[in-house]
């Protein structure tokens, strides 16, 4: 548009420059005839045709139907200010007024506005040697007509440019989003049980294409360190269990062997650390590759309602020797995608905590709902609940009561591995008493799995 404004001004200052010469080499011209020709009664005729003709060389003139010439003038004034000769449209009253009106006088080109007419007049004078001035106008009309349409063309054309750059922009920018949407969509599903996808790339050197490389470097680094994490674990595993499980075989085949009475119990209580110590060896990793969004999962199609009936039948006596009781509620089968080794181990998790820390007389009420979305399992007592310097911090490893006989893994494990499947664990204590723990399970594909997970604690 500045460039449109710049060429319209420099075009307008050429077409006063062109009309201001004009005016200037036809009004000299006409001083010299009028200089010239003899003051008798044919100077008014020779003077005027030389008028005539010189107006008809306004290249840019508008055409007219009229006979007469409206867009130029010749005006004599003698030295009276009485009107000597006019060659122009009209009587030349009002423009000699329009001259009279004018304060001083100009030597070079100036504008005059005429009444009677919508457009100024250009004029420019010259004094002859008996004293008169003559004045030679050229209106400003045609001018303006040519400026007029050149404005119109330029802004069609400045329309069209606009235009076609937005569309551009629009289509270059439409490919950029579609590409970075892409981009976006193969992330989100790149998740720790897909670490082998990338995401798309193309040929392009640009922004896009140099961010679809990096994070296809990240995930090369991401699978690396998964693959070097899966392979520590697995041989600290095998390290440890193989002469854990050699010490506990040959404590058992110990175990025997002729023995007093009283005698065996410390074989037998070697044998339950032992046994103590390969569970905490193999949850501490677990929750380790949780942690770390490493942990492999197997999903498969699991009824949340039967695994939970089952749970509870494998429990109950434990619970009814405690003096314990469950409640189940539940509105039938609940269909979550989930490994079901897994959670299996998150639901005994809560069963034993209930079980090894609930005080006799105790009930334990376990409600099982579902919607479109999401299942939700919420585990509540009446027993003592959470106590207050754990509360903040129950979700983290090796946090447990005072009176806790664990090691302080199994909400920690329970956290990690429901956060692992994409889903929420809140945990508060009841207003009547007791505590109170709720997860929220997702039911969809498996790429939902791989979608933000969250963990609130509530403190009540």
């Amino acid at each position: 548009m500045l460039i449109f404004v710049m060429l319209h001004r420099f075009i307008a200052n050429d077409i006063q420059s062109r009309s201001d010469a004009w005016l200037t080499g036809e009004v000299a011209v006409l001083r010299d005839v009028a200089g010239r020709t003899p003051k008798d009664r044919l100077y008014s005729r020779v003077v005027g045709e030389v008028a005539e003709l010189a107006s008809r060389e306004v290249s840019y003139k508008l055409r007219s139907n009229s006979n007469e010439n409206d867009s130029v003038f010749f005006l004599q004034v003698g030295n009276d200010g009485a009107l000597k000769l006019w060659v122009g449209s009209g009587d030349g009253l009002a423009n000699l007024a329009a001259i009279r009106e004018r304060k001083f006088i100009s030597e070079v080109p100036y504008d005059l506005h005429v009444k009677g007419f919508d457009s100024p007049f250009r004029i420019a004078s010259v004094q002859l040697d008996d004293g008169s001035r003559i004045y030679l106008g050229l209106s400003e009309r045609d001018e303006l007509r040519v400026l007029r349409n050149l404005r119109l063309r330029f802004f069609c054309l400045w329309l069209l440019i606009v235009l076609f750059d937005s569309a551009i922009v629009f289509f270059v920018t439409k490919r950029m989003l579609g590409l970075v949407r892409k981009i976006t969509e193969a992330a989100s599903q790149i998740g720790q049980s897909d670490l082998s996808r990338r995401v798309p790339t193309s040929k392009r050197n640009d922004e896009i294409g140099h961010l679809a490389q990096t994070l296809n470097h990240m995930l090369d680094r991401i699978e690396s360190s998964m693959h070097q994490l899966h392979t520590i674990t697995g041989a600290l595993a095998h390290d440890l269990r193989s002469p854990l499980t050699a010490i506990r075989g040959k404590l058992e085949i110990a175990l025997c062997g002729d023995f007093k009475a009283g005698q065996s119990e410390p074989l037998v209580s070697a044998i339950d650390e032992l046994d103590r110590l390969t569970e905490y060896l193999n949850v501490s990793l677990d929750v380790a590759e949780a942690k770390a969004d490493a942990l492999r999962l197997s999903l498969t199609e699991v009824d949340l309602d039967e695994l939970m009936r089952v749970m509870i039948d494998l429990y109950e006596p434990s619970m009814s020797e405690k003096g314990l009781r469950v409640n189940l509620r539940s509105a039938g089968p609940v269909m979550v995608l989930a490994d079901a080794a897994l959670l299996h181990r998150v639901i005994a998790n809560l069963l034993d905590n209930e079980l090894n820390h609930l005080p006799a007389s105790c009930t334990v009420f376990i409600t099982l709902s579902a919607n479109e979305d999401l299942a939700t399992l919420i585990v509540e007592d009446d027993g003592p609940g959470f106590s207050a310097e754990i509360s903040r911090h129950i979700f983290e490893q090796r946090v447990k009561g005072r009176g806790s006989k664990g090691h302080g893994l199994g909400l920690a494990f329970v956290e990690a591995v429901v956060r692992a499947h994409g889903g929420s664990v809140t945990a508060s204590n009841r207003p009547k008493g007791g505590a109170s723990l709720s997860i929220s399970w997702p039911r969809g594909s498996k790429a939902n799995i791989e979608v933000s997970r969250s963990l609130t604690l509530i403190h009540r």
